[in-house]
């Protein structure tokens, strides 16, 4: 007899039981969230789906399942002759759809029947948009936030990474916007992710943690690019003790030239950026710097965006807040032997 689980509990624990998540949903549906380490194996495509949905709504319900069943039992016949071709009869899949419905028991079931003990996550993704929700927005328990914060070019995104390979736990809310958080913040050809799924990897982390240890965040504004900072992560950042990098202007200017080297690279993406500013500069001061872009002067434009631009915005920004660091961390120099050395001794502190 297949053997076919019904799955509620959905914690790193009890998801590590299993040796893959599949979400059967549409790729529209998955490309805006999907629970953490899904593959898409979709058994209505994004053109099925709504041709099906149209059917049933405007036809009849039954015509609609009926083509639909159809489709999905090509499509499930074609993710076994494909993507699940190789895998072993030890193999355990976890299958979920939207509602934990039709569609995720009509894959587990055939994947229970072929011998693979398949659970099927009951109530689907809106079991997991419930939990990232309620974490997120829904609870009031502030978070144990340490912000790491500082002027441009003073290495914040790199200390970040130094504390979490020296044991620290963090959130790099720029890696998981896929932007840097300024007029020069998108990566290129990597597009930022929807709202959704950018809570869905700040809470996959979240729920990882001991929150009685502190999570290191860098200083960021409510929003990374396009996607809104959660309200209870925000609420925490907004509360919780400041760390200052600093470092010498020199050694900031030289620092950003290898951050945005890819911008450096792109002179189309670089003028771009620089034309974000109008509005925040002078046209004359715009000008200047397209012309220092333009003629490849790319350190001395840095040390004039830090100067004229960025400093006076993080010198304002701090006014604002109107709390001194608790901490102060004097680099001079930003090379991985010194951000390592200054993320130890964060780490011994906390």
């Amino acid at each position: 007899m297949p053997y076919l689980e019904t799955v509620t509990d959905i914690s790193p624990e009890n998801l590590s039981r299993y040796d893959a998540i599949i979400d059967v949903r549409s790729p529209a549906e998955f490309e805006d969230d999907h629970m953490p380490g899904a593959i898409n194996l979709p058994v209505l495509s994004n053109a099925e789906r709504a041709r099906v949905g149209t059917i049933y709504k405007q036809e009849s319900p039954f015509r609609a399942n009926r083509i639909g069943g159809a489709l999905v039992a090509r499509n499930i016949a074609h993710h076994l002759e494909t993507a699940l071709a190789d895998q072993p009869k030890s193999w355990r899949p976890l299958v979920y759809c939207w509602r934990g419905g039709m569609r995720s028991n009509a894959m587990a079931t055939i994947l229970s029947s072929v011998g693979w003990p398949s659970g099927v996550v009951k109530g689907g993704y809106k079991t997991w948009r419930r939990e990232v929700v309620t974490g997120l927005d829904h609870e009031d328990r502030l978070l144990p936030i340490r912000l790491i914060d500082g002027q441009t070019g003073t290495g914040k995104t790199a200390l970040l990474q130094a504390i979490a390979e020296a044991g620290g736990q963090v959130i790099d809310l720029e890696g998981l916007a896929h932007h840097r958080g300024s007029a020069f913040g998108d990566f290129g050809e990597e597009d930022q992710p929807a709202q959704r799924l950018f809570e869905s990897g700040i809470w996959d982390q979240l729920r990882r943690f001991d929150l009685t240890r502190p999570v290191f965040v860098e200083a960021e504004s409510a929003r990374v690019g396009r996607c809104r900072v959660p309200r209870r992560l925000w609420r925490s950042m907004l509360a919780a003790p400041r760390i200052e990098v600093r470092a010498p202007a020199d050694v900031r200017a030289d620092f950003l030239l290898g951050a945005y080297a890819d911008i450096i690279e792109d002179p189309a993406r670089l003028a771009e950026a620089l034309a974000r500013l109008k509005g925040l500069q002078s046209g004359e001061t715009l000008a200047a710097w397209q012309e220092l872009a333009a003629a490849g002067s790319y350190r001395t434009l840095a040390a004039q965006l830090m100067t004229r631009h960025y400093d006076p915005l993080y010198a304002r920004s701090r006014k604002r807040r109107e709390d001194a660091p608790v901490e102060v961390v004097e680099l001079e120099s930003l090379d991985e032997v010194a951000l390592a050395a200054a993320a130890r001794r964060l780490l011994s502190g906390h």
